[in-house]
Parts: structure tokens; sequence; C-alpha cells
């Protein structure tokens, strides 16, 4: 077998860690020697040990002389695990395929470099587009502490979220909901506006097997927020209500912070996105999933604020210019000017459609 297929295992082997492994990249390593795969692992936990640590450890004393294949460079400095580059080393490996150079500043080069020196023969490269696809958030998240937005709707055929009632369960089917629970598991963060939260009162859990749930983010400038609410109703320490200076001290906060629910604090009434992103990648948060509802994401794209997301589209049609579209407050006058998604696939969920894109 050629390097390729291992690096496809390792990049398969990779995806065991979605959800898990936040903020800290998804990787797969592969150890083989003599045309036998004698070790494989993957990253499980933020604060865990490497990918390459556990394929390493399998393949014992059958590494040495062997090839690791790895989905992104070796570390080499002592973080909350020491360098794996050292432990590379060791093993006897004669030669590490890597798909892509780790962008963090801290890793970028060296850990190439380090096995180099040590006589390590080192290729970078291999399937390179899936590797920098598979961690899309990771990539922009250690360049600049900016999180991933991913946008998640489900629409009628006519563009709806929501009937002018407010009437909105269920637009998408089972089959695309349950899309929706992995997708709460695979991002850091879930963030709608309190008018969502008054009218669905969400849960924001992942509920699939073993789903980790997510950060819980409103943005509420009225700090209207429902103490009856589910949201206000869990206490992890991982929910997060935007709102205005003005509402600081007052005493709906002071209620809420003893929930155990953090409130950050943006002058005005209307919060740029920018800002709100800038504030929960301070906290560590990688990535956010914004659930709605329709000012949020319409200021989404007036922003162009948006790195991927997520649209379902239902065979259904309410056919009432009062029920909610699911964007509006800008004009694009022709069809040249319409904005248009980018790099987009297209998925199916029963009767269900969905329009997945990515701007890179």
């Amino acid at each position: 077998m050629d390097d390729s297929v291992y690096m496809e295992k390792a990049l398969e082997l990779s995806l065991s860690g979605v959800g898990r492994v936040n903020p800290n990249p998804m990787v797969g390593a592969v150890v083989v020697n003599h045309g036998q795969i004698v070790g494989t692992g993957y990253h499980k936990e933020c604060g865990g040990p490497h990918a390459e640590v556990f394929a390493l450890n399998e393949a014992g004393e059958a590494a040495k002389g062997g090839t690791l294949y790895v989905t992104l460079e070796p570390c080499s400095h002592y973080g909350k695990t020491p360098p794996c580059a050292e432990k590379i080393i060791r093993s006897g490996i004669r030669r590490c395929v890597a798909a892509v150079l780790d962008p963090n500043p801290k890793v970028s080069g060296n850990g190439v470099k380090m096995l180099r020196d040590a006589g390590v023969q080192v290729e970078i490269g291999l399937l390179a587009e899936q590797a920098r696809k598979i961690n899309r958030v990771f990539f922009k998240y250690i360049t600049s502490k900016i999180p991933f937005l991913f946008l998640k709707c489900a629409i009628t055929l006519d563009g709806k979220i929501a009937a002018r009632t407010g009437d909105s369960q269920w637009i998408s089917n089972e089959s695309a909901r349950e899309r929706v629970q992995y997708l709460r598991h695979k991002y850091m963060a879930v963030m709608i506006g309190h008018g969502t939260l008054s009218a669905d009162n969400p849960r924001l859990t992942a509920r699939i097997p073993g789903g980790v749930n997510p950060w819980r983010i409103v943005i509420d400038p009225g700090l209207k927020t429902d103490l009856r609410s589910n949201f206000a109703c869990y206490d992890d320490g991982k929910s997060l209500v935007f709102t205005s200076e003005s509402k600081r001290n007052t005493e709906k906060a002071r209620l809420l912070e003893q929930r155990n629910i953090r409130l950050l604090y943006l002058e005005g009434s209307e919060f740029k996105l920018s800002r709100i992103l800038e504030k929960t990648g301070a906290l560590g948060i990688d990535s956010v999933m914004l659930e709605g509802g329709r000012n949020l994401i319409s200021r989404a794209f007036a922003e162009n604020a948006l790195d991927g997301g997520e649209i379902f589209i239902a065979p259904k049609i309410l056919g009432d210019g009062k029920a909610l579209p699911f964007v509006d407050g800008f004009v694009k006058e022709t069809m040249a000017d319409a904005m248009e998604l980018p790099h987009v696939r297209y998925n199916t969920y029963g009767d269900n459609i969905s329009l997945e894109f990515y701007r890179n």
C-alpha cells in the first residue's frame, strides 16, 4: 500500500475526536513497519495524550525503523503534555509523514526541525487539503483567537423559520434534527437571541449517545432571560449572556449570576457579532453554532461573519407574507448583487435537503 492509504486511515481516526478535543485539533496517527500497521491512535480529549503517543505506545518496539503517518505536525513544546517530537525520536521512528504544518506559532515548523535534527526523515503535504478541512475550526482559532462561526437553521420552501404566530416546531424532519444534535456536539458553543429563547425555550444540548453538551450563549441586551427557562436551569458554568452595560449591577443580573450564569457586558443595545466573537474567543471557546433567530442570522450575513453553515430546507410552504423569514434587514436590488453561499455541498435527510457551505 502507498503512503496515501495510511494517511487516509490517520484522517479517519482523527474524526473520532470530534467534539471532545476543542479547542485542540483533531489528530490521527498510524505507525507502519514492513508494510504492516503496528500502531494507531487519535487525540481523545483536550489535555490528554496526543495521537502520536497512543500510536507509538501501541506499536512499542515495532516502531523502530518504521514510518509514522500523522495528520498534523508533531508538537515540539511543553504544554499540557510533553513534546510528541521527543517521543517520536526516542521510539526509533525512521520516517515521519505529516499532512500539514501546525499553524500554532509555538509549533509551526519547530516539530519538523526537531525531528530532522535528530535524523528522522520528514515529509509534509500528503492529503493536506483533507487535513485542513477536518481542522477548519482549529486553523482559524489558533491564529486569530476568534471562534469559527457556523450557521444552522431550518426553513420552509418559501424561506420561513416560523409562522406568523411564532410556531416553528417542527419545520425539519427527525433525520435533520438528529444532524443538529451532532452539530451541537461538534461545535463548542451554541448561540441564540433572546427572542428564540423566549419563543422556543430550547434545551441547547447534544442529545446523541455520548454527546458533549456545548456552551450556551444568549444575546439579550435587555436582560429579559426568564429564570424559569431551560437555559437558566443548568449549573455547569457553561451558560453565557451578552447584555447591555446598562444592566450591570441590576437585580436581574445578580439573580442570573447566582445561577452560575456568566454575564458579559457590551455598550448599547445592538451588538456587533465581531465584538461578541472576540469576547467569546477570549474565554477559550473555539467555535460557535448560530441557531437563531432572524435578527442574529441577518446580522451574521450582513457583517459577513459566517465561516460556514448548514441550512435545512423542508418541503413545506406557509405562503404568508407575515410569516417570519430567516433573513431580512438588508437589500440587494439585483441578482448580480445577491449574496451567494460559497463552496456549497448538498445533503439529503429523507424528504429534507440541506445546503452545507464553508467560506474556505
